[in-house]
C-alpha cells in the first residue's frame, strides 16, 4: 500500500536485509511489500529487490536499493525511547552486535549506516528537570557515556 507520508531510506542493495533486522529487533515493526525491478537500472538488474516497504517502531518507511552513490550520516537518526536499562541494553546490543558501531551520548549506527539514538526516558526527563543544576549534572554525565547508563543518570540527578 502506498502511504501519503513515508520515510525513504537509501541502501546499497541491503534494503530487505535491513527491513528484516528492524522487524525482528524493534516492537511495532514489520516488513511489507517487496518490489522487484522491472528492468535493469544503474545499480542493479531486472528482478533485483528495488524497494521494500516496512515499518520500524510504527513509522512507515521505504527502503530503496539505490546503490553506493549516497551514504547515511548522523543528520538523520531514529530516536528510540526506552523504559529501562534492560530495554536500552537489548536494543543497543542488537544494533552494535549485528555489525554496527558504538558512538557517544546514546548514539550508535547499524551496519547499513543508519544512526540510532537509544534514549532511556529517564534521560529525556532529566534534561528538562526543573532543577537546572540537576539537569546540568545529568547532561554532563550523558556526555561521558556511550550507551546510556540509567543508574548513572539517576545518580547525577541526585548529585
Amino acid at each position: 500500500m502506498i502511504r501519503k507520508n513515508t520515510i525513504c531510506l537509501w541502501y546499497d542493495g541491503a534494503a530487505l536485509e535491513a527491513a528484516r533486522f528492524y522487524a525482528q529487533t524493534f516492537p511495532d515493526s514489520a516488513v511489507g511489500d517487496i518490489v522487484h525491478a522491472p528492468g535493469n537500472y544503474p545499480s542493479g538488474k531486472e528482478g533485483d529487490v528495488l524497494t521494500v516497504e516496512f515499518t520500524v517502531l510504527g513509522i512507515p518507511c521505504l527502503g530503496l536499493n539505490g546503490g553506493p552513490v549516497f551514504s547515511h550520516n548522523e543528520s538523520f537518526s531514529f530516536q528510540v525511547a526506552t523504559d529501562d536499562q534492560a530495554e536500552t541494553d537489548r536494543l543497543w546490543n542488537a544494533i552494535v552486535d549485528n555489525g554496527g558501531r558504538e558512538s557517544v551520548c546514546g548514539w550508535c549506527k547499524d551496519k547499513w549506516g543508519i544512526s540510532w539514538q537509544i534514549t532511556p526516558r529517564v534521560l529525556s526527563e532529566a534534561l528538562k528537570h526543573p532543577d537546572r543544576a540537576a539537569a546540568k549534572r545529568a547532561f554532563e554525565a550523558m556526555m561521558e557515556m556511550g550507551k546510556i547508563d540509567v543508574a548513572g543518570v539517576e545518580r547525577a540527578l541526585r548529585g
